[in-house]
């Protein structure tokens, strides 16, 4: 375990006050450390949370211009190596770390082990099922990361039982500032283009989701993935998992059934079921991904067959996942909100055959060619709405130019309910108007599920006036 310097031995500076900086500055202060905390936001929330800290002495400085007098370690919850803070310290010779890897060197003797996974698109979901799938083991589970507690809340937690095993969801912003991280066995998803300004490159995002997999006691790989199989290459034995018939050393699908053919005595000669095709909630290709993905992670942990299948039975999915929100004259409204990338909008696009897509939003640089080329022969027509919807109109109008394109200007908040009634006017029995935007949401609402309620609100409201 790497040593963990102490108040003795200089300040820790806290970059950012949201939920893991709070949880670094509170854990560090209780163990008798000088923190001092940087934030660039000096709202309402920011100095609430200033004022709570005060009586553990942990400073609180917005928008200071440099590093802190004394400063020895960084701890960043999310700040880009660019960043001026970031920056000044890796010049100044300041050991940079995250708030994961912080909490991985803080775990005591004997601490539960860590089961992580990382991705482009579908991380929270599958942890979530990891989760439900030991929680069914009767072990005593919790989700934490880039989803739940922070880490380093429960790592350092002293009252009640402790845990059995951590799933833990990590974004490659974690990873990134993550050089320590053994877990008992490691996933990566998928692998695309995604916060690239954060990271510079994509070679540099890949990388950084790779780290996962450098100390892992058992590496998971999407074998469909080209770029998640690249990292997983370095790693004899790793463990792929595939929406077709599994190789020995795979799980995947055999016609409904989820298959076992890694976590088994004789690979070669023998497999597992583990669950069915119907066990899988929402059923939709990448999320049968997601489901194998979890079950590897959870058989590398040696939990049996029968609880993967409990515990994808007992999974309730979040919102704004696929999530159906009603039928109005044999046309389904689906709120796929969460899909703020391309990658995660084809995911959706390529579960339904005949779409209205409603679409756009914050792109980040994104390209969507590839995307609008691909869904183009499941397209009805298109609603575009956001800061970057022109990008996807043009790119529709390469693609798919017979696909009638329906442009939703307005940034108020009552755009939401022209959007669905021009979807429903281009709609037709047995089609889906899927809500998949491809892009963030910060340009019209306060983030993804407020775009969702948003959507669903109108759908509701279109249904009741039928």
């Amino acid at each position: 375990m790497s040593p963990v310097p102490s108040s003795a031995q200089g300040v820790t500076c806290v970059a950012g006050l949201g939920v893991s900086g709070i949880a670094v500055a509170e854990v560090l202060a209780a163990r008798g450390e000088q923190v001092v905390v940087v934030e660039a936001a000096e709202g309402e929330r920011q100095l609430r949370a200033a004022a709570e800290l005060a009586p553990l002495g942990v400073e609180v400085r917005f928008a200071a211009a440099g590093l802190p007098e004394g400063v020895t370690r960084l701890v960043t919850t999310g700040w880009a190596p660019h960043h001026p803070l970031i920056a000044a310290a890796l010049r100044a010779g300041v050991e940079v770390v995250g708030e994961v890897e912080l909490a991985w060197r803080l775990r005591p003797a004997g601490a539960a082990p860590w089961l992580a996974l990382t991705g482009t698109n579908g991380k929270t979901t599958a942890v979530r099922m990891l989760t439900s799938i030991l929680l069914a083991s009767g072990r005593r589970a919790l989700a934490v990361g880039n989803v739940g507690e922070p880490v380093i809340r429960a790592v350092t937690r002293t009252s009640g039982e402790p845990y059995d095993v951590l799933a833990v969801e990590l974004s490659s912003f974690q990873l990134h500032w993550s050089g320590s991280l053994a877990p008992l066995a490691a996933a990566v998803l998928n692998v695309a283009p995604d916060h690239l300004d954060w990271h510079g490159s994509m070679e540099a995002y890949a990388a950084a989701k790779g780290r996962v997999f450098e100390r892992a006691g058992t590496v998971v790989y999407n074998a469909d993935d080209p770029e998640a199989a690249r990292l997983a290459e370095p790693y004899p034995g790793a463990v792929g998992f595939t929406l077709r018939v599994p190789r020995p050393g795979q799980v995947g699908v055999v016609e409904d059934l989820l298959v076992d053919r890694a976590f088994v005595a004789d690979p070669v000669e023998a497999a597992e079921e583990l669950a069915t095709l119907a066990d899988v909630r929402p059923l939709a290709p990448h999320n049968v991904a997601n489901a194998l993905a979890a079950a590897a992670l959870a058989r590398a942990a040696g939990v049996p067959a029968s609880a993967v299948r409990q515990g994808l039975r007992d999974f309730v999915p979040d919102p704004h996942r696929i999530a159906h929100v009603a039928r109005i004259g044999e046309v389904d409204y689906v709120d796929d909100s969460k899909a703020t990338n391309p990658h995660a909008a084809a995911a959706a696009l390529s579960a339904y055959p005949s779409i209205v897509w409603v679409a756009g939003g914050q792109l980040k640089g994104a390209d969507v060619d590839d995307l609008v080329r691909r869904a183009a022969p499941r397209l009805r027509g298109a609603v575009l709405l956001g800061a970057d919807r022109g990008v996807i109109a043009e790119a529709l109008a390469r693609h798919a130019p017979n696909v009638p394109v329906v442009d939703i200007p307005a940034q108020d908040t009552g755009a939401m309910d022209r959007v669905v009634t021009e979807a429903a006017r281009l709609a037709r029995p047995g089609d889906t108007v899927l809500l998949s935007p491809a892009g963030a949401s910060l340009d019209m609402f306060a983030g993804y599920p407020a775009r969702g309620e948003a959507f669903a609100r109108a759908v509701r409201e279109l249904k009741a006036a039928t």
